[in-house]
């Protein structure tokens, strides 16, 4: 590019790039900076085995850009069955709240290669090796941020006292498009379906006490599916590891600031640089492209004398972003703590609490809608 860059966007990861592509729409000149490599337990091993539950509003904002996936990447769910530890159990169905899906299981290489060709066919964006000075930079470069840390925002983490364990398995029975979901004292685990409506495959998160994470990784993988198969109540049958294993401490964290001045213009922070939530409901990468679809809509409809970093548009952004994902890092930060005691008291009333929030059809349509972002 021979003139000044409008946007530069410091991180290339999914939110970046879903960023740099709608902002590309607006004809805003945007630099796209890789974030900075790391070599913490969050580097992703050889075979990425991430897999991202998205919501309907994630999904029509991908589709709008042209890249959403294949249906062998990117598995409708259907139903989705929660069992507590004691009984307790709440049941969704796509069909009960007339929708074609409750979300979207989608594999994580098919969605970052979509969005890398995009980029290729965007004249707007400039692929670059280090940041440039820009009227508005944004910083999505993950929860290890070094620009928000060099930016000086407090970044306040509340550690978990758990480790995720993440994994693709190959599973005796097909998944039938649903998804599953174990609490038990201190665990919980998932199982979100993947390779299409047959699919015998499955990725899962698992989160464990840090003693148990270091324990589960030393097992030989025989020993490691029984013990899953266990904790998933024999649900999909016989199950095989089909991939590496990636770890990763579970957090909450939120940033005291979202945007403030910088050398050249101002900033503002999305997605994990902004916050983090639990795992346990998915919703992380839902509020980081909430975030930037957030962002661009109002960068989109500012008036024309408006410059894109305006003081009290930024504001607007960060009051927006901000209420929403601290509501849903205390609903997430709520949930955990209720399933992570082992009062017996406690256990049995949240089981009968999942129960009778199971029989209370319009409270529980009402937060199905919330979570499919509608």
């Amino acid at each position: 590019m021979t003139q000044p860059l409008d946007i530069c966007i410091r991180g290339d990861g999914i939110v970046g790039r879903t960023l740099a592509l709608l902002l590309a729409r607006e004809r805003l000149r945007v630099g796209l900076v890789a974030a900075p490599a790391t070599s913490s337990v969050n580097s992703a091993p050889k075979t990425d085995v991430r897999a991202y539950a998205l919501n309907a509003s994630s999904k029509a904002l991908l589709e709008s850009l042209r890249c959403w996936p294949e249906p062998q990447h990117a598995t409708e769910v259907h139903s989705m069955h929660v069992k507590g530890d004691e009984g307790g159990e709440v049941a969704f169905k796509a069909a009960e709240l007339q929708v074609p899906g409750l979300t979207w299981i989608v594999d994580v290489p098919a969605l970052e290669n979509l969005l890398a060709e995009a980029l290729k066919f965007q004249p707007q964006i400039e692929l670059l090796p280090a940041p440039q000075t820009a009227r508005l930079s944004v910083v999505c470069e993950g929860r290890a941020s070094q620009t928000r840390a060099e930016l000086g925002v407090d970044f306040a983490v509340t550690p978990y006292p758990q480790t995720a364990l993440a994994a693709r398995l190959h599973c005796e029975k097909p998944h039938g498009q649903s998804a599953y979901q174990w609490f038990a004292p201190g665990e919980i685990l998932a199982f979100l379906p993947l390779g299409g409506p047959g699919g015998h495959e499955v990725a899962i998160v698992w989160s464990v006490a840090h003693e148990r994470a270091q324990a589960l990784q030393a097992e030989n993988p025989a020993e490691f599916c029984r013990q899953l198969e266990q904790a998933s109540q024999g649900a999909l049958g016989r199950l095989t590891l089909a991939s590496e294993c990636s770890v990763w401490p579970l957090q909450m964290a939120h940033a005291d600031r979202w945007t403030g001045p910088c050398e050249g213009g101002h900033w503002v922070l999305a997605g994990d640089a902004a916050h983090n939530v639990h795992p346990l409901a998915g919703q992380g990468l839902n509020l980081g492209l909430a975030d930037v679809q957030t962002l661009a809509r109002l960068l989109h409809e500012r008036a024309y004398w408006r410059p894109v970093d305006d003081e009290k548009l930024l504001r607007r952004y960060e009051r927006s972003r901000k209420t929403a994902a601290l509501a849903m890092g205390s609903a997430m930060d709520g949930l955990q703590l209720l399933f992570s005691s082992t009062s017996s008291p406690l256990q049995t009333l949240r089981n009968l609490g999942m129960n009778g929030f199971d029989r209370s059809r319009q409270l529980k349509q009402w937060v199905a809608r919330q979570a499919m972002g509608l």
